[in-house]
């Protein structure tokens, strides 16, 4: 019965490092050679000559930044027309009842131009947020681990992903905060603005800059555990599909079979994430369009029932921003030839410890 249950458990990305290394020693005792691994060595040190800079660079880090810029700024303004119906859907239920009839009012009273409203704070929004959450993404990554040291980097692997995508995000939504709170009030509430440069000396005027921050807590609760999920879960499901999918080590893949792991992968992570943050996303939404109201006043109005309004729209945006967005983010690292390192794998130091080697 264990041998046909602990397929399955390992396949979950969340799962312990015990029972992961007691299966990676009957794995390993039961293969003959380190063979496979030596090749994939020999791939990484010959594909190391390639790259532009060094991992962990400034420029690394630079070229990072660039990528989440990309990745974030066109994904999300892409689907704006989705967000807007969404948004409208959290905050006015009785007029947009669902995604179809949200697109339909929206057509009928704004026209087609009409769905593209708060595109302009969506693109520099998230473009300065995909700049801190991927840059500083790698920045806290790369600093947690040598932190932990090779051996703890790699048991508790998944700790040191939500660590670092946590931090990253803190900052992100800071940045990000402004351009949200000007693209809700553009999307959904009519008369108020139609443009960026109409909207930013309204806002400014009524409250002052508080207007543009006061919605950040509500983004925090939104964006930091989205995050977490959205690099944890990539990055375990990367590792899981080379491992028990592709039929082939990472280091035998063509770029383009490698980027098609990514979209996959960031597809799966894509849908935890969108139910994951949806409740806090509602409350911003509200939050945003409302004066004088708090994250907690809107929460208790809502109720259970009400922060999930949207929360289809939102798992078929989200999916598919984040499988685009970690595709866009791959792409831009093997353009510019940055270090794109292997899932991990365990030390040679933990497999003499465990007995796994001789």
């Amino acid at each position: 019965m264990f041998s046909s249950v602990a397929p399955l458990a390992r396949l979950n990305p969340f799962y312990a490092p015990h029972f992961q290394l007691v299966q990676d020693g009957v794995r390993k005792r039961a293969e003959p050679a380190e063979a496979p691994t030596t090749r994939r060595n020999l791939a990484a040190a010959s594909a190391a000559e390639e790259y532009s800079c060094e991992y962990g660079s400034l420029k690394f880090y630079a070229l990072c930044g660039v990528g989440g810029v990309l990745s974030c700024g066109l994904t999300h303004t892409a689907v704006v027309p989705l967000d807007l119906v969404k948004c409208r859907m959290q905050v006015d239920p009785q007029k947009y009842k669902s995604i179809f009839n949200g697109f339909s009012v929206t057509v009928k009273e704004d026209g087609v131009r009409g769905l593209a409203k708060g595109w302009a704070p969506t693109f520099i929004g998230y473009s300065m947020q995909g700049l801190c959450k991927f840059g500083f993404y790698e920045v806290f990554k790369i600093l947690y681990g040598n932190m932990l040291g090779e051996e703890n980097a790699y048991l508790w692997r998944t700790s040191l992903y939500l660590a670092a995508s946590a931090s990253a995000e803190f900052f992100a939504d800071i940045a990000l905060a402004p351009m949200e709170a000007a693209k809700v009030r553009i999307q959904t509430q009519p008369g108020y603005a139609n443009t960026l440069r109409e909207a930013v000396p309204k806002m400014f005027g009524e409250e002052g800059i508080w207007a543009f921050y006061k919605g950040v807590a509500p983004l925090w609760m939104r964006q930091i555990p989205y995050t977490m999920m959205k690099f944890a879960c990539f990055e375990r499901t990367v590792e899981a599909l080379y491992k028990y999918v592709v039929p082939k080590p990472r280091s035998e893949c063509t770029k383009g079979e490698q980027l098609v792991v990514t979209f996959v992968a960031g597809y799966i992570a894509g849908v935890f994430c969108a139910i994951v943050s949806h409740p806090a996303d509602s409350v911003v939404s509200v939050l945003n369009k409302e004066k004088g109201s708090s994250a907690s006043q809107v929460l208790m109005r809502l109720g259970f029932k009400g922060v999930w309004k949207g929360l289809f729209a939102r798992i078929i945006m989200i999916g598919t921003l984040t499988a685009l967005q970690w595709f866009i983010y791959d792409s831009v690292k093997v353009y510019f030839r940055l270090p794109r390192p292997p899932p991990p794998e365990m030390p040679e130091s933990l497999k003499k410890k465990l007995g796994l080697t001789e």
